[in-house]
């Protein structure tokens, strides 16, 4: 009887209306939105064209074909003025923003890393030391940073006359630091194989150590075989060719003339200031993100390391740093990030990056601005998704696994 009933209730309800369906009304509202964001650009990109039209300048990417006409200071592959076009233009931007970037990043790592762990230190000097540089360097906005270092730092060096001589054929002057130039004979093929190999042989060698120590708990000393392998073997089969009266590397040294200095390999001064702007700067906030990761290790760690006799150097690389880390990632990638796009700054001191070289000069001169913008913002989506993608990887590598 209670059966029917339930039947007849069920029966006599009103059907809802689809309208009230709430998996309805999203798809709707989603397509309701991207519906209107395409005609946003539908309209944007019409009334760009229309614009191009009346202004007679010719849209598409044709003109990175035209010649260049200009000098780059620093150029990572050959360039010219009269051969060279405006997409040999664009790499080189390219280049020089990628290898400030990659640089800064390994040296903000470095500092970052040492002055979050010198801010925990239970030396009062070095803790103060640590905080001061912290609270300082972030607080003043990088764009004057860049302007010291130029300026007031690297601008009253002497002319190359009177350069600086800092011995092994290293001299500094105003027009920046010129250094021995590495000269490559045909058998230099040897040293790269070498290293290659190194690389190979550390990478298995940690993974076996990790594996052993996982299984029995023994220790092995990865960081020096790591050295030895990616040092050692180069270092050795350069000895070995020079035995052999071959000699796969030498060098040009830069020598003093009465006016300037010739020969040798010249690092720009706009360069310096921006490595050393970008690094000091990010390692202040890097070093804030290490400071907080390792307080977020339980203290019972440390001192559950010191009952098992390490050492506190031990105990903080092998205990707390691994255990930081999974806090430290997410964080470090996003100082990565704003490392690379802040080397966009360096139009300011008059580096050759992409923004100066590309969205400056070529664009001044060819008056393609949509195009030059395009593919200035897809350069820096594509690093920063790059660098992402890479980061996550190592962020799931060193995560915690539940169990």
């Amino acid at each position: 009887m209670g059966s029917v009933q339930t039947v007849v209730s069920q029966a006599s309800q009103p059907k809802k209306s689809f309208l009230y369906d709430p998996n309805v009304r999203g798809i709707f509202y989603q397509v309701l939105l991207v519906s209107v964001v395409a005609y946003l650009f539908y309209m944007a990109a019409t009334n760009a064209i229309d614009n191009l039209r009346r202004a007679k300048i010719a849209s598409g990417f044709g003109f990175l074909e035209n010649t260049a006409g200009f000098d780059i200071s620093q150029t990572l592959i050959s360039f010219s003025a009269a051969g060279s076009t405006y997409g040999d233009a664009f790499i080189v931007g390219l280049l020089n923003t990628l290898i400030v970037s990659a640089i800064g990043i390994v040296f903000a790592t470095i500092l970052g890393f040492a002055i979050g762990i010198a801010r925990l230190s239970t030396n009062w000097m070095v803790a103060k030391v640590a905080m001061v540089y912290v609270e300082l360097l972030r607080n003043i906005p990088l764009l004057l940073q860049l302007l010291f270092w130029y300026i007031a730092v690297l601008g009253p060096l002497p002319q190359p006359r009177d350069s600086y001589s800092m011995g092994a054929g290293f001299f500094l002057n105003s027009r920046g630091l010129f250094m021995p130039r590495p000269i490559y004979a045909a058998d230099a093929w040897v040293m790269g194989a070498a290293f290659a190999i190194g690389v190979v042989g550390t990478i298995v060698f940690r993974r076996w150590a990790k594996k052993q120590q996982a299984s029995t708990g023994r220790q092995y000393p990865v960081g020096l075989v790591t050295l030895g392998l990616v040092l050692g073997l180069p270092i050795l089969s350069w000895l070995v060719l020079t035995l052999a009266n071959a000699n796969p590397i030498s060098f040009d040294m830069p020598q003093k003339g009465t006016f300037n200095l010739r020969g040798g390999m010249q690092v720009l001064p706009e360069f310096v200031a921006l490595l050393v702007g970008l690094t000091t700067y990010t390692a202040a906030f890097i070093a804030e993100v290490v400071r907080a990761g390792i307080l977020a290790v339980s203290k019972g760690q440390t001192e559950a390391s010191g009952s098992l006799g390490l050492k506190p150097g031990q105990t903080l690389r092998l205990v707390v740093i691994p255990q930081a880390m999974r806090v430290i990632i997410p964080p470090l990638t996003s100082q990565y990030l704003n490392l690379t796009k802040n080397s966009s700054l360096a139009v300011a001191i008059g580096y050759p990056d992409l923004v100066q070289v590309f969205m400056g000069t070529v664009l001044n001169q060819t008056g393609q601005a949509i195009e030059v913008v395009v593919i200035t913002m897809g350069v820096y989506l594509t690093i920063s998704l790059v660098t992402s993608f890479f980061m996550n990887m190592y962020n799931r590598r060193v995560a915690i696994v539940e169990r």
